[in-house]
């Protein structure tokens, strides 16, 4: 994890970090890891510059441990009745990282990543999640059949995103569901029409046919927020 904004999300969050890595000149960038105890490791010129993942690096990099949850978080007694994103198939990890960020702006109770889905402990998924990796539960595997029927079965309504299908995602009951978006180029997996109640579209009047998935799942989320607040 590379960054003093990721870090610092990673220690409000309690995640398991494991050491830090600071390079020359980083000022204060890891002086929150400082004052909690945590092992902060000075680095010579030029080394952060050889194992970052970036051609730019920041002058602050964390090993973390990872932070997913079992499916029974999301869909066991008791579990949060707010909306569940599910990601069949997305494979852009910028993509990701932005469904991650967007789903916790806007409360939902979790993400899932299924089987096919891009891994969420990408570098470039973790940075485009801007830290809201931390603070969203995240499951990560399983088939998309088998979690949207685990998540049907505690009342919530599975409703699929695709580009000219179903109602318009206004008009559609979001506020108890399971948003399930899916492949960049295909939409959702064959074979889950089955698994789900229902299929929602987010209306164009320009030239373009469809948004980006981590643009359609931010309107789909802050829709059924909004539709939670009764307005």
């Amino acid at each position: 994890m590379e960054g003093p904004t990721l870090v610092r999300e990673a220690i409000v969050a309690g995640a398991p970090i494991e050491a830090v890595f600071v390079a020359p000149g980083a000022g204060d960038a890891a002086a929150d890891a400082w004052a909690r105890g945590m092992r902060v490791y000075d680095l010579a010129d030029g080394v952060l510059e050889r194992v970052a993942g970036t051609v730019t690096p920041q002058p602050v990099l964390a090993i973390v441990g990872m932070v997913d949850v079992e499916l029974g978080a999301l869909a066991g007694p008791g579990a949060d009745p707010r909306p569940v994103v599910v990601c069949a198939d997305v494979r852009d990890p910028g993509n990701l990282g932005t469904v991650l960020r967007s789903a916790e702006a806007a409360g939902a109770a979790g993400v899932v990543c299924c089987d096919g889905t891009v891994d969420a402990y990408n570098p470039k998924s973790v940075r485009a999640s801007a830290g809201a990796l931390f603070h969203v539960p995240l499951v990560v595997g399983g088939e998309p059949a088998d979690v949207l029927d685990a998540l049907r079965a505690t009342g919530r309504c599975a409703i699929g995103a695709a580009a000219r299908r179903g109602a318009a995602y206004t008009e559609q009951d979001l506020s108890r569901s399971v948003l399930v978006i899916g492949n960049e180029s295909n939409g959702l997996p064959a074979g889950l029409d089955d698994h789900v109640d229902g299929f929602v579209h987010i209306p164009m009047e320009g030239r373009s046919e469809s948004l980006n998935v981590g643009m359609a799942c931010t309107a789909l989320c802050f829709e059924a927020a909004r539709q939670r607040r009764g307005r």
